[in-house]
């Protein structure tokens, strides 16, 4: 891979596995050194650490839940003691729940909120303060569920809905200070979450009609959205900024 983001800082929240993880290693792979950011999987955030550096990269472990202020303000405070202010930020912290509307609860609510949007408004609070006049990159992972709105998801997909909107304000009110702020919306992704979930079974309904659905025919891997990440965030893509990029085998 090419050194696009050499000599950059990326901070990516909720990197411990899945698609953060592979996020965190490609970056690094293109020279960034590298925060990678866990809520309680320690073991996981020391594991991508371990791999990257295995690889003669940079990177270095920090626990903070991003639904939690102190967290995100020590978190920051931590890369920039580490590796001086951050250059890219990827709002990659986030959870789903899927409940019928007869199940809502204020919990429920809340849980996927605070964490899917506040931590995204509070982690890119922080990291504007650190850009700069040299500017910087926001890359939000937000989801094809902002414009699919399946069925028992209304308050997941209103929280990437919420991130959606979030993506394109801010890049409006950045931009004129060197910050690109971007999306990339994956449709369905096998990780340890969503396997959790049954859908690494071929014969799991939602996932073959997802499949069925999907002009590519096929579920996504890790490593189908982290490459767009990268390139959000190099040079490449400095007159790109307030869009939200689906990654989901064309699936509209």
């Amino acid at each position: 891979m090419s050194k696009s983001l050499n000599g950059k800082v990326a901070v990516v929240t909720g990197a411990s596995k899945g698609i953060g993880a592979e996020i965190a290693k490609q970056l690094a792979s293109a020279g960034a050194a590298v925060v990678v950011n866990y809520a309680s999987s320690r073991s996981g955030a020391d594991n991508v650490v371990a791999e990257i550096t295995k690889a003669g990269g940079k990177a270095f472990a920090v626990q903070a839940s991003v639904s939690k202020e102190a967290d995100v303000v020590r978190l920051f405070e931590e890369t920039k003691k580490t590796f001086g202010p951050v250059d890219v930020l990827v709002n990659n912290a986030g959870i789903y729940e899927f409940a019928p509307i007869e199940e809502f609860t204020v919990e429920h609510y809340r849980k996927q909120y605070d964490t899917n949007v506040l931590g995204l408004l509070l982690a890119s609070r922080e990291a504007v303060k650190q850009f700069g006049d040299r500017g910087g990159n926001i890359i939000n992972v937000s989801s094809v569920v902002a414009t699919l709105a399946p069925p028992q998801a209304a308050v997941y997909a209103s929280t990437k809905g919420a991130v959606d909107v979030i993506t394109r304000s801010l890049a409006k009110e950045l931009g004129g200070r060197r910050i690109r702020v971007n999306a990339v919306n994956p449709g369905l992704v096998l990780t340890e979450g969503t396997s959790g979930l049954g859908f690494d079974d071929a014969e799991n309904g939602f996932r073959k009609q997802f499949e069925a659905q999907s002009p590519l025919g096929r579920v996504g891997k890790v490593g189908d959205i982290a490459p767009a990440v990268v390139f959000l965030a190099s040079d490449g893509a400095g007159w790109i900024t307030g869009e939200t990029l689906s990654i989901g085998g064309g699936l509209r």
